[in-house]
């Protein structure tokens, strides 16, 4: 049985306790995961049975299986003579591939099956199989945007997989028994013993986790979505899809208006795409960096950020960085620090907050 881990320095909810995001426990058959009260999803080993839907789903990839990793099954599935995958024959489940590994593994392999034929006498199909069904229709519409003439099917192929039984005898069994097996052995029982607990296991950023914060990472399906994409032709025109639809990247738009200037929404991205410069002057975006965790929204108090209704496809092939807004950069005239704004403050938001309490404490109006 597979053990899921989290790395708590990936997960959004690490970054700022406003963040809603919770997919992870909406997408697990067993209830195993489960958002409360703590910022970190808290995980009940002994119910997860390793499926992988949680991974996939993971906008920033802050949840992995031990035992299987899209991007080395990514590899060695280019590699396959065959085009089938299944959960009797390289996945756990079809549901452990996020939407960003089937189309580049479709880009690639140029067409691929996948086998349903076991979903029905599926415990877990009630949330695993709906998943797999909406991960299959994205990635057509998707790839039918970019004018890629690449195949996916749903087949009940009911793929059953041939067991060799090998006769070992003791010394097979000696000769087996290396240092490193000796390491294995004891992560398999440290392993085994945390999956026996049958309890909600908190997490906690650590040390290690807090330094990684404010680390800038693209995540690994992003850059084999990437890699993939350069190994194509650019379609005969780009064309503007539904953003309802595409559930891993977004565009953005900023209402200036709305805007206070307050810095959040870059510094808190996982990936850098928002960004600044070393003024902060401006708020720019790479659509293409961004995985739609929502964090940026979730964090911005004045909701200046919302999310387009559309995307152009155009980001997939000619990335491009866009301003979203520019600020006026001023000195503030009481604590004499450098500010952005795109009013006509002549304080910094915190001066201008304090101001504005100590004014409320007295009981001074603007008309005193």
């Amino acid at each position: 049985m597979s053990l899921i881990s989290l790395n708590a320095s990936r997960c959004v909810r690490s970054l700022a306790r406003e963040s809603e995001c919770n997919k992870c426990e909406i997408i697990c058959p067993t209830e195993a995961i489960v958002v409360g009260e703590n910022p970190l999803p808290s995980i009940n080993f002994s119910s997860c049975i390793g499926c992988g839907a949680c991974d996939a789903i993971c906008p920033n990839e802050a949840l992995s299986l031990d035992t299987f990793k899209p991007t080395e099954f990514f590899f060695s599935f280019l590699e396959d003579n065959e085009n089938i995958i299944s959960c009797r024959k390289n996945v756990p489940c079809i549901a452990a591939l996020s939407v960003e590994h089937i189309i580049s593994l479709a880009i690639l392999k140029k067409k691929m099956v996948f086998d349903m034929g076991h979903c029905d006498s599926c415990s877990i199909a009630h949330k695993c199989k709906p998943q797999i069904l909406k991960n299959y229709e994205e990635a057509t519409y998707i790839l039918s945007a970019m004018e890629n003439e690449a195949e996916i099917k749903l087949e009940d192929v009911c793929f059953i997989k041939e067991t060799q039984n090998k006769e070992s005898d003791r010394r097979d069994f000696f000769n087996s028994i290396t240092l490193g097996n000796v390491a294995k052995g004891k992560h398999a029982f440290e392993a085994e013993v945390k999956k026996a607990t049958d309890e909600l296991v908190e997490h906690t950023l650590q040390k290690e986790d807090i330094a990684l914060l404010k680390k800038k990472r693209v995540p690994e399906k992003r850059k084999l979505f990437f890699t993939a994409i350069k190994r194509v032709s650019k379609p005969s025109q780009f064309h503007i899809v539904d953003a309802n639809e595409v559930t891993f990247t977004s565009q953005k738009l900023l209402n200036e208006d709305s805007c206070t200037a307050c810095q959040m929404c870059y510094r808190i991205c996982p990936t850098g795409a928002l960004t600044s410069d070393i003024k902060n002057s401006k708020i720019d975006f790479d659509p293409f960096l961004c995985i739609k965790c929502s964090i940026c929204h979730d964090v911005c108090e004045p909701d200046a950020i919302t999310l387009s209704s559309s995307y152009n496809v155009k980001e997939f092939f000619e990335p491009a960085v866009q301003n979203l807004v520019s600020f006026k950069v001023r000195r503030c005239d009481e604590c004499n620090v450098i500010f952005s704004t795109n009013s006509n403050d002549k304080m910094c938001y915190r001066c201008k907050a304090e101001d504005e309490e100590a004014r409320s404490l007295w009981g001074i109006t603007e008309d005193m």
